[in-house]
């Protein structure tokens, strides 16, 4: 038998991911909120691989409470995610995935593009997904890894954020909204820019964000985390000293 997997938050993309290892073979060992973790690291200090796919909102503190002893083997499933965001918990080479699947409960998972995998684990979930026949590519370099963050990042926000003006989905947003939609783009540009602390190529990450669209046109642009999205947007554009003047207006407009 292969060595098991932590899966650290049984969620709706944590249980993707638990069904694809045990289908190539691997145990799943769960972690829930109410668990002890170092308990359960002290239970199986060797893992295979250590997933971590909480929500957003839980990811600092998960990886502060991640175990020293797993710290070497883990693997982040998150969105909204950026290297500053593990590189401040010290943890140096993790394996990233930006998902590009949806899974709500009581519905199958849809794909919405393939969802490319790096780091040194990046074999292990690229076999979990293709065996669930979800689309995932290999990428072979940190800088194309900066790029699909961001670019999932632009994705989200500008969807959510536009979404709170016009509602509808991304086909309609692109259509109908394409100044609001680049202008919010922009603005989201300017703080990734900010958290990644480097100048990014703006056309190539927008043009790569209509790929998405083209994915799955009828994708729903707001979502209920739409509001605190944006919040987050402007407290990360206030600290950096940007103008975000789109993202200011539509706050106001709320």
């Amino acid at each position: 038998m292969k060595k098991p997997v932590v899966i650290i938050g049984i969620g709706e993309i944590g249980g993707v991911f638990a069904r694809g290892l045990l289908r190539s073979g691997h145990p799943v060992v769960p972690v829930n909120r109410n668990d002890d973790i170092d308990q359960i690291a002290t239970q199986y200090p060797d893992p295979e691989a250590v997933l971590l796919t909480v929500a957003e909102k839980d990811l600092q503190p998960a990886l502060e409470a991640v175990p020293e002893k797993w710290r070497d083997r883990l693997c982040l499933v998150q969105n909204e995610l950026l290297p500053r965001d593990w590189q401040q918990h010290d943890i140096q080479k993790p394996t990233v995935i930006s998902v590009w699947f949806e899974k709500k409960p009581g519905m199958d998972v849809k794909p919405v593009v393939a969802s490319p995998v790096f780091g040194p684990h990046a074999e292990l979930l690229y076999q979990a997904l293709e065996a669930l026949a979800i689309p995932v590519d290999r990428i072979d370099s940190m800088e194309n890894l900066l790029f699909e963050l961001v670019r999932k990042n632009l994705y989200i926000l500008t969807t959510n954020i536009a979404g709170l003006v016009v509602g509808g989905n991304v086909a309609e947003l692109w259509q109908n909204h394409r100044t609001l939609a680049i202008e919010v783009a922009e603005d989201v540009l300017a703080i990734q820019s900010y958290l990644t602390a480097k100048k990014l190529d703006n056309k190539a990450l927008i043009a790569a964000m209509l790929v998405a669209f083209d994915g799955d046109p009828e994708h729903g642009c707001s979502g209920r985390s739409a509001p605190a999205r944006l919040q987050r947007a402007l407290q990360l554009a206030d600290e950096a000293d940007l103008e975000v003047k789109t993202l200011r207006r539509i706050q106001a407009e709320q």
